[in-house]
């Protein structure tokens, strides 16, 4: 069991104690909703990707926030407001006191992207005299977003394109990632199916050309070598976008690499049809599956999409994104909050425009 073994406050009005209080007996995962690739473990549940959330219910004047994660960020939100934002918390009941009286609503929000390390949430508990309740209803929408860092959030909040280890964590924000709003403003369940510097076939200069994005995709766990997410029934994504490719060819070919431009593109193209092959054998012929191109990729994308379609595959689309406008301010040039909210305003109308089977 993930014990409460450290306590933290945060106080909302009155004041308050601060007893501990152990978990509810129930399983943590009939206690709250989540649409992220989770492994469920028992008492806790597992997980690695970037904004992955929980959302639960209590009854009561307070909430308490187990975790163990020594790696990861979070956002605390309670009743739509964020009441705290957690920095590495490790192992800890995280409380928030001094609520009114009645019952509230929490989110637990995984901000950044940490492929290294496994994360663990013991789930929500009440203070002592309140109860938790049963779990929010699932969304009916669902999305699954895929992606690199740019889908990530990558540095997003950060007041400098220059940036270091740590304030490239403290300011990555999945949450307020152009695919969260999105999704959020489209009332949807969603994944963000992001990990940063990896490519479709090749990694961001060059790097641990052992692997790529889909070496990962199928986990729960990433560095789990050989882990493989049990997909619920009920995760059936009526769109999935995949954004992947700036990696392959933001950078020059490096002496050594086995690749020149032209096997490069060849590559990237059998690949990203043999990736979008394996979604549409993944959810069905319902699902719409989104493909995103812009730069130096944007052609060889449109030109898998178009093999598709001819083939008889009319459920994947193409989608140019539009970056006029964008300041790109974010750590290392990439995209910031700001962008992040004009590309998902300009994707939600581009979706609007697609039928898309709800």
């Amino acid at each position: 069991m993930l014990a409460a073994s450290a306590v933290s406050t945060v106080l909302i009005g009155t004041s308050a104690v601060t007893t501990a209080a152990a978990p509810e007996p129930r399983g943590v995962r009939d206690s709250v909703h989540t649409a992220g690739r989770v492994k469920d473990a028992g008492d806790v549940l597992q997980y690695s990707w970037p904004g992955v959330y929980f959302e639960g219910r209590i009854r009561g004047t307070g909430v308490g926030v187990v975790l163990d994660d020594p790696a990861a960020d979070y956002d605390v939100q309670v009743d739509g407001a964020t009441v705290a934002t957690l920095t590495a918390p490790g192992r800890t009941t995280h409380w928030v006191r001094g609520l009114r009286e009645g019952v509230h609503t929490v989110r637990l929000v995984k901000r950044n992207d940490t492929p290294w390390s496994t994360s663990a949430f013991g789930g929500f508990v009440a203070a002592p005299g309140g109860a938790v309740l049963a779990r929010p209803a699932a969304r009916s929408r669902q999305i699954e977003f895929i992606g690199d860092s740019l889908t990530a959030g990558y540095g997003n909040l950060s007041a400098s394109r220059d940036c270091d280890g740590e304030q490239l964590k403290r300011t990555t924000n999945a949450d307020v990632s152009y695919g969260a709003l999105t999704a959020r403003g489209l009332r949807a369940d969603y994944q963000i199916n992001a990990y940063s510097g990896q490519g479709m076939v090749r990694n961001y200069n060059g790097g641990s050309p052992e692997v790529n994005y889909r070496t990962f995709y199928d986990r729960a766990l990433l560095n789990v070598p050989g882990d493989v997410w049990q997909k619920p029934g009920t995760w059936r994504p009526r769109l999935v976008v995949v954004h992947l490719g700036t990696n392959d060819f933001s950078t020059p070919v490096n002496p050594g690499e086995p690749w020149t431009d032209e096997s490069l593109a060849a590559a990237y193209r059998s690949a990203y049809s043999g990736f979008l092959a394996k979604l549409r054998g993944r959810y069905g012929p319902a699902t719409t599956i989104l493909a995103v191109g812009t730069g130096p990729f944007a052609g060889h994308v449109e030109h898998v999409v178009q093999e598709r379609t001819a083939a008889g595959d009319r459920g994947v689309r193409y989608w140019p994104l539009d970056t006029n406008g964008l300041d790109y301010s974010g750590c290392h040039w990439h995209y910031s909050a700001r962008d992040h909210r004009l590309l998902a305003d300009r994707l939600t109308a581009f979706l609007a425009g697609l039928p898309i089977r709800w």
